[in-house]
């Protein structure tokens, strides 16, 4: 073997780790960094990662946050996963920056099979890694995000390889690429990454009717499918949970037709479209992607003492106070609610794409130009017509929000065509006119481009923000923030100018071999790392890192805490000092009714916004709120006792039944849950039974387990019991005695039960059949891609020597 092919590929990846340690560098002295959702998932996650450590088993149930929830997507380890050893292989640097490195390492990858030599690679993988979207994601904690959007490359190589002919390679790497993007965990991004696949199957189909080779395309497209439905096997345990908590959580069908307002509810399997869509681009802050702070940058921004907003705070409050104010300004000016930093894909790579429109030939460029307007395009969500189109006809489309987030196909494709470009450029046979031509042409379009969207916002936009109110009270402030968002405009068009114009001049001089290949590249990549970093930098740096213990350990006890956690039995907590359904920290500690998550369960959703809003005391004594939180003096929290709750368990004296969703949701408004329960005969059937008042009655909890409960109940006669525990069919199971028994939902969310007379043990187990369904499809899905492979290897290589 010539190890010697190998080096250059090697000392990639030494750049690859050294570029990702170095942005990171925090990491190398032992520090974290702080990321909002991933401090509020280390909450969530607390219990179950207690009781993975004291038992070594896998609960899949958490009772900490929203009263109850299955763990699927909160971090559950399943059987069979061999992916997640694969994945843990190649993420071997402290995170993020495995993340970075991955992102380098995918690209690199991607591009050797469009055989582009390691230098040029280089470029490139810096080029993607580095676009300011796939950083910025870090500092919000989307790291699935990050995840899935670091294996896309890979995916795409597998794909390619599988056009270019090369088999078996393609299929091992379609099918184990596919595995990892799915393990990631962020549907979303899989699922556009899904529609660039697709429209390079169109472009290859239009070549393969060109070219008469229908039958080869055929073959190739049952080779991609094959691979990846065994890559969903591999996933399956992953996938049939996520598929069947999906059904049951805000991203499913609800059975309400009404809002808590009683007004009439948009009918839907999946997300609203007023929440899909709404964090949708402005059509001309696409030209964030190519001038960073076109609209002003993030939601904030920090401002210098020579800005407008300095000067006048200064001149009406002092330099004490303006030195605070202009640490956070609203200087975004587009719709979205929140922004935290504009997705800039670079002037430079930008400019390398519009070269490559002109000067690449071939379907490749055919895809990746149709697959960046379409990506750009959807991302403009409601001010674009094709979106309501998709959100009512295309499958699995109205499951997901934020349609913003579909410009990382572009993210993708501008800097792989800018590449392409360069590859073009420097070693094909193309003329020199050609090349000039192409090259002027880019620089027109692209500086054109920066003009025209300096001149639009100049012409057409107030520069006026959806947050503005916020300085109405204080004349003349809102002025100044105005003309520094011009500013930043007129600042970031010029640099971006600027930056096309040297890029034309380095290729111009390597045209008139002024300078050779490798002196441009060197020159490209230390233009690209300036152009990208310099931005990234204002939004993810070395501030955003930690000690690790404060990392690892993000919440301090409050006396508050202490003071609940002296009570051992099985309780709930409302803390209402914040919002209590956007809060993680309350689950770290207490057994909370909130929590934070972006797909609760459908019908605690229903009850957060019909009941709980609305402080609906019952509904807080039937989830067995045992202590509330309130805001104190100075900050303080204060702890109050809820002697009304209803406990664990307890048997009502009678059953009311409600012939709908809508009933059963409104009857809380007044039921008294202590001695009454609501059914819904429609949604379960009939219920048949007769209560009888025991005053004698007992019911008590036990046991408690995050997957097993056990009560002990005494009655002279039949009874119902409610248990102050969320309902989930797929799953849970009743025992009475050891012996399988019915339950039912109950009071739009809880479990009820008939129990017998006499005394008696009743459990509840948590053994939700998907895990071994799928963990079984898992091995025989790992097992056929490693045989097919090999069988295909011996039975070529058995032709090649007969």
């Amino acid at each position: 073997m010539n190890f010697k092919k190998y080096l250059p590929h090697l000392a990639s990846l030494v750049i690859f780790v050294i570029a990702a340690l170095l942005y990171f560098h925090p990491v190398l002295k032992g520090q974290k960094m702080s990321q909002s959702d991933i401090t509020q998932h280390t909450g969530m996650a607390k219990e179950v990662n207690d009781f993975r450590e004291a038992t070594g088993a896998e609960p899949y149930w958490a009772e900490s946050a929203f009263s109850g929830m299955p763990t699927y997507q909160i971090g559950t380890y399943f059987p069979n996963d061999f992916i997640t050893q694969v994945d843990r292989l190649v993420r071997f640097l402290p995170r993020p920056a495995d993340y970075l490195f991955l992102y380098f390492l995918g690209f690199y990858i991607l591009l050797l099979a469009l055989k582009v030599d390691w230098k040029l690679s280089i470029l490139g993988s810096l080029a993607f890694g580095f676009s300011t979207y796939l950083i910025i994601i870090f500092g919000a904690g989307h790291n699935a995000k990050a995840h899935a959007i670091a294996y896309m490359p890979f995916v795409l190589a597998g794909v390619l390889w599988i056009f270019q002919k090369r088999y078996l390679l393609g299929f091992v790497v379609t099918g184990l690429a596919t595995a990892l993007e799915i393990k990631a965990s962020h549907p979303q991004m899989t699922y556009y990454l899904l529609f660039a696949i697709l429209i390079l199957g169109i472009v290859e189909l239009i070549s393969a009717i060109k070219e008469k080779q229908i039958p080869r395309f055929a073959t190739q497209s049952a080779m991609i499918i094959v691979a990846m439905l065994l890559a969903v096997g591999m996933n399956a345990s992953r996938l049939m949970a996520t598929k069947e908590y999906a059904d049951f959580s805000t991203r499913g069908k609800t059975e309400l037709t009404i809002n808590p307002d009683g007004t009439k509810k948009e009918i839907t399997n999946g997300l609203s479209r007023d929440y899909i869509t709404q964090y949708s681009y402005g059509i001309p802050e696409t030209f964030n992607l190519l001038v960073p702070r076109y609209m002003g940058g993030g939601t904030v921004e920090k401002l210098g003492k020579g800005s407008n907003t300095y000067e006048y705070v200064e001149s009406v409050a002092g330099p004490k106070q303006a030195d605070g104010f202009v640490e956070q300004v609203l200087t975004y000016w587009g719709e979205q609610p929140i922004v935290e930093a504009p997705a800039y894909i670079g002037a430079v790579i930008f400019f390398f794409f519009f070269l490559g429109a002109f000067l690449v030939r071939g379907k490749l460029k055919y895809w990746l130009v149709a697959a960046t307007a379409f990506s750009i395009a959807m991302s403009w969500g409601k001010h674009f017509f094709l979106t309501d189109i998709f959100i009512d006809y295309v499958p699995l489309y109205n499951k997901f929000r934020a349609v913003s987030s579909f410009q990382v196909i572009a993210e993708l494709c501008v800097p792989l065509l800018g590449i392409l470009a360069i590859k073009e450029f420097f070693y094909s046979d193309t003329s020199e006119l050609e090349k000039k031509e192409a090259l002027k042409k880019a620089l027109y379009t692209t500086g054109g481009l920066v003009l025209v969207g300096l001149l639009y916002a100049l012409g057409f936009s107030t520069f006026e923000g959806i947050r503005d109110s916020n300085y109405a009270q204080y004349d003349g402030l809102i002025d100044a923030v105005i003309a520094d968002r011009k500013s930043l405009l007129y600042t970031d068009s010029f640099r971006s100018l600027l930056l096309i114009g040297l890029s034309f001049g380095l290729l111009w001089l390597y045209l008139k071999k002024k300078i050779d290949t490798t002196k441009a590249i060197i020159a490209f990549v230390i233009l690209v790392a300036f152009d990208l970093i310099q931005v990234n930098l204002r939004y993810v740096n070395a501030d955003d890192f930690l000690s690790a213990r404060r990392v690892e350990k993000p919440f301090v006890m409050s006396q508050a805490d202490k003071e609940i956690l002296k009570d051992k039995s099985h309780y709930r907590v409302a803390n209402l000092t914040t919002d209590p359904f956007q809060d993680g920290r309350t689950s770290y500690f207490h057994k909370s009714i909130g929590g934070y998550h972006a797909a609760k369960m459908g019908r605690y959703q229903d009850l957060i916004e019909f009941q709980m809003a609305k402080n609906n005391r019952e509904v807080f004594n039937m989830l067995n709120v045992k202590y509330f939180i309130f805001p104190g003096e100075g900050g303080k929290e204060q702890v109050q006792i809820n002697p009304e709750a209803n406990g664990n368990a307890w048997f009502v004296e009678k059953m009311k039944i409600a012939n709908s969703a809508d009933a059963e949701i409104l009857a809380l408004d007044s039921l008294k849950t202590k001695v009454e329960a609501i059914y819904n005969k429609k949604s379960q059937g009939d219920l048949a039974i007769a209560i009888q008042k025991d005053s004698t009655a007992t019911i008590k909890m036990t046991e408690y387990s995050l997957n097993h409960l056990a009560y002990e109940s005494n009655s002279s006669k039949d009874q119902f019991a409610v248990f102050s525990e969320i309902y989930y069919k797929d799953g849970w199971n009743a025992y009475v005695d050891g012996k399988a028994t019915p339950h039912y939902r109950v009071n739009y969310v809880l479990r009820g039960m008939k129990v017998p007379a006499g005394e008696h043990t009743i459990e509840f187990k948590f053994e939700p059949k998907v895990i071994q369904t799928g963990s079984t499809v898992s091995l025989v899905s790992y097992l056929l891609l490693l045989i097919v492979p090999l069988g295909w290897f011996f039975i070529e290589k058995r032709k090649a020597t007969s």
